[in-house]
């Protein structure tokens, strides 16, 4: 079954999920025309492997700790610490400990390169 999204002008709160982490999955918040934002939620050890998305995307580490992959260049990111990705740039996530990051992502893809 489909979760509905939040509809435009309602809050969200992004709080860090605490001791919540470790029971939580990651959650749509919510999708429009131009733009989708997800809580993704990795536990220790999970990986996203590498792709890449038509649209430029933004993410920001909201608890825990991943190290992402963008460029071939591995970086860690720890809570509060927020990167922007071209579109189609391919990048790769690893949780390195239980953690939770906010995506937003452009739905309108960018020029191809």
């Amino acid at each position: 079954m489909a979760q509905p999204h939040t509809p435009s002008g309602q809050l969200i709160r992004l709080e860090p999920l605490g001791e919540r982490l470790a029971a939580s999955t990651t959650t749509a918040l919510f999708k429009a025309a131009q733009l989708e934002a997800v809580r993704v939620v990795l536990p220790r050890g999970q990986a996203l492997r590498q792709h890449h998305v038509p649209g430029e995307i933004t993410l920001q580490c909201i608890e825990g700790v991943v190290d992402l992959t963008a460029g071939g260049a591995p970086q860690r990111m720890h809570a509060g610490d927020f990167v922007h990705l071209a579109a189609q740039q391919p990048h790769a996530l690893v949780a390195v400990e239980d953690a939770s990051l906010l995506l937003t992502i452009c739905l309108v893809a960018g020029p191809t390169r």
